[in-house]
Order: structure tokens, then C-alpha cells, then sequence
């Protein structure tokens, strides 16, 4: 508040700088604001003839004023492909619609290079609502264009990569593939009364399982089999496969007795593999010595593996058990438990991996278990080593995420009608 007789105080020096850079902008006239302005303006008759345009634009566009007003129209600043557009699409729409906005074109600068921009129209009608004018406002939008052209080659670059991770995992997986079947037999051997069948169902194509198999004659009438799980997975785990396959096969052919084989094996890898990063396996190895009765003996030793399933012709299942087995290569002088069946005309002997008796299912993932193996089995039985594995495929599918393991299956089965044995 002023004192009595007193006029108001008058702002210091620094008061009134700003109070001057503020005047100086109001005293900017029209003109100047709409010549100077960071955009390009442009206001053209209902034909498109030029009638005004701003410094701005004609700076972008390297023209004079006088070649441009009255002698040009809007789509004549554009590019081939923008007069296309404009012909086919802006004018148009400005016309039904009396407005359009940031519509993305290229202007062409006198010297040919050209200009990315963002244009918006407006239709001026007059007081009886007839169109007179188009005013049109331009906005530079090549740092926008550099940003897009960026962001499109790091599109590309990024599908490229992806592509480029696809085609080496695609080869990757045909490679472990290839690998993994070099891992197992590539075909199981006809044998005089018997039908055998396998499968080998992989739970990731990126990683190599451990499970192995594989069945071979003996001699003239007895033929060995076995199937194990060596622990963990890739390439030691293939090493360790590929090793036991062949010692167990050569302990077969020096002493065929399933306890001294496995006994074999277990020196084997714990020799090996003890002083450093220890590898073992469970396995499970059997003799089949067919009868002149038509029946088949078995004779089998297992190690820290998950009992064979026999299945009866009558329609029962029932584990072959084989308990206190231990692991195959951890101890210098383990135990391994021995085990005998006799299979008859109709019955059929199921070995597997605990990839299938350790499947998640249902909403709560519960293990699959020994138990639902054995009722599944029960289920089909009576039936052939064939029919057993389709089956046991159909089930694996149908775990889908379930299935977190490798699995191995191995079947051997006597005909109802066997092929009757030819003396030596």
C-alpha cells in the first residue's frame, strides 16, 4: 500500500529487466510471428494455388517467394508418391471432412533432396458457408523420420538376430537328435520267440538325455537286454551313456551272469569318475533263455532302478521287485539285487526310465507313481510288446508339461504263437 501522498514505488533495475524482454515480446507484430514461426504455413485456394506462404517454408524448400505464389500448388511441393497420395487421399478427405490432421509426407526442396513432414489442413469457408481457402500448417518431422528409421532398423536387426537364434537352435537340435540316436540302437534284433519294441521319448530337443537301452543275442538261443538312466544331462551325460552301453555289452559277451555285469560296470565308472566330478547310473540287465515248453526264463539284476513291470496274459500287471539295488558307480563294492520270472505265451516284460513314473499331472502336478504305471498297464494287458509301447507313447503325450524328464521304454514279450525254435 502507497503512503498518503505518496505515487507508487518505482521497480529497481532488476525488476525491470524482465518487464522489458516482455514488452519486446509483445511488440512482435503478426506478420513477424507468422513469418519467423518454427513450422511452415501456407494458405492456398480451393484449387491448391499458392496464395501465402511463410519464410519458413520457403527456407525448407529453397524457393523464392515469387516463384511459389500464384505459380505453384500445395502438391507441387510434394514428392511423386505425396502428389499420389494427395490426389488420392488428402484432398479428398479435406474436402468431405473440411479438416485433416498430421498426415506424414515428403516435401521436395529445389535442389531434388527431400523433407519429411507432418501436415495438417483446415478448410476457411465464408459467412454463407462456402469454402474459400485451405490454410495449412507444415511441421518438420525429420528428427521423427530418423527416430522411425532407427527404431525400423533395430526391428530389423532384432529379426534378423531372432531369425539367425532360431536357425542355430533348429541346427543345434537336429544335431543333438542325430547324437542322441547314435546313443541308442538303431533297430531292435528279430529273436526267435520274442517281440521286443522301444521308444525314446525326449523332454527337450536342446538337451541330451542319459536314458539308453539296447537288446542282443548272446548265442544261438539266449539274448541279453538292459536300460538305465545315467544322471544329469548334455555331453557328459552322453559320454557316460555312450561308455556304459559298450561295457555292459562286452561284460555280457565275458561273464552273461546280470549281477556280474552290472558289477563290471560299476568298477568301471567308479574308477573313472571317483577323483573328480563322480557320474553314475541306475540300470537294470537282464538274460532271456527261451524253453522248448515255449516259455521264456528271465534272469535279471537291477541297481538303484525302478522295478520291471510284467504283464500276465490273463490281464494282471505286477511289478518283478527288486529292492536294495544301489546306484551303479558310487560305491567300490556295491550290492545289487537279483531277480527270476518266467514269461508265457501272452506275457510281456516292461522296462522304464522314472522319466514316466516321475510325470507331473493334473492341477496339483503330482508324480504319475508306480502305482497309476501299474493300473495303466493292467489296463491294456493283455498285450503285446507293440501294443504296450503305443500305449505308453499315447500316455506320455498326454502328461504334455508334465513331462520334465527323458523316458526309455523297453519291451519284450512272447507271442501267443511263438515261432517255434529250430535245434542247432
Amino acid at each position: 500500500m502507497c503512503r498518503t501522498g505518496q505515487g507508487p514505488e518505482k521497480p529497481d533495475g532488476d525488476e525491470a529487466a524482465p518487464d522489458a524482454q516482455f514488452t519486446a515480446l509483445l511488440e512482435d507484430s503478426a506478420e513477424e510471428l507468422y513469418e519467423s514461426a518454427p513450422c511452415g504455413y501456407l494458405s492456398t485456394l480451393m484449387d491448391g494455388t499458392i496464395a501465402k506462404i511463410n519464410a519458413t517454408l520457403l527456407t525448407w524448400l529453397g524457393r523464392e517467394r515469387d516463384d511459389v505464389v500464384g505459380r505453384m500448388r500445395f502438391a507441387d511441393l510434394l514428392t511423386v508418391g505425396g502428389k499420389l497420395y494427395h490426389e488420392t487421399h488428402f484432398a479428398p478427405l479435406l474436402r468431405m471432412q473440411g479438416e485433416i490432421n498430421g498426415i506424414a509426407l515428403e516435401i521436395k526442396a529445389s535442389d531434388g533432396s527431400r523433407m519429411p513432414v507432418l501436415v495438417s489442413s483446415r478448410v476457411k469457408s465464408s459467412s454463407d458457408g462456402d469454402p474459400i481457402l485451405i490454410r495449412t500448417s507444415v511441421f518438420d518431422a525429420r528428427d521423427r523420420r530418423a527416430y522411425e528409421t532407427e527404431l525400423l532398423r533395430s526391428r530389423k536387426a532384432a529379426e534378423e538376430a531372432r531369425g539367425q537364434a532360431e536357425a542355430d537352435r533348429a541346427r543345434l537340435q537336429e544335431a543333438l537328435a542325430v547324437l542322441q540316436q547314435s546313443l541308442l540302437p538303431t533297430a531292435l534284433p528279430d529273436l526267435p520267440g520274442l517281440e521286443a519294441a522301444s521308444s525314446y521319448h525326449t523332454a527337450s530337443p536342446d538337451q541330451l538325455g542319459g536314458d539308453f537301452y539296447d537288446l542282443f543275442p548272446l548265442d544261438g538261443s539266449r539274448s541279453a537286454f538292459f536300460l538305465g538312466d545315467v544322471c544329469g544331462k548334455g555331453p557328459q551325460a552322453a559320454a557316460v551313456t555312450s561308455l556304459t552301453r559298450y561295457t555292459l555289452r562286452a561284460a555280457a559277451l565275458h561273464d552273461d551272469d546280470p549281477i556280474a555285469a552290472l558289477t563290471t560296470l560299476n568298477t568301471v565308472l567308479h574308477e573313472r569318475y571317483s577323483s573328480g566330478d563322480p557320474r553314475f547310473c541306475t540300470a537294470i540287465f537282464g538274460i532271456l533263455e527261451p524253453n522248448d515248453s515255449g516259455t521264456v526264463s528271465v534272469h535279471l539284476a537291477a541297481g538303484g532302478h525302478p522295478p520291471a513291470l510284467v504283464l500276465r496274459a490273463d490281464g494282471h500287471a505286477d511289478f518283478l521287485p527288486t529292492p536294495g539295488g544301489l546306484l551303479v558307480g558310487i560305491l567300490p563294492a556295491p550290492h545289487f539285487t537279483p531277480a527270476q520270472a518266467t514269461l508265457h505265451p501272452g506275457d510281456t516284460l516292461l522296462l522304464y526310465t522314472d522319466g514316466l513314473t516321475e510325470a507331473r499331472t493334473g492341477p496339483d502336478r503330482e508324480l504319475f507313481g508306480d502305482e497309476a504305471l501299474r493300473t495303466f498297464a493292467a489296463g491294456l494287458a493283455p498285450v503285446g510288446a507293440h501294443e504296450l509301447i503305443e500305449g505308453l507313447i499315447g500316455l506320455l503325450t498326454s502328461f504334455g508339461n508334465g513331462l520334465d524328464d527323458d523316458t526309455a521304454l523297453l519291451a519284450l514279450g512272447v507271442p501267443t504263437h511263438p515261432t517255434p525254435r529250430v535245434n542247432d
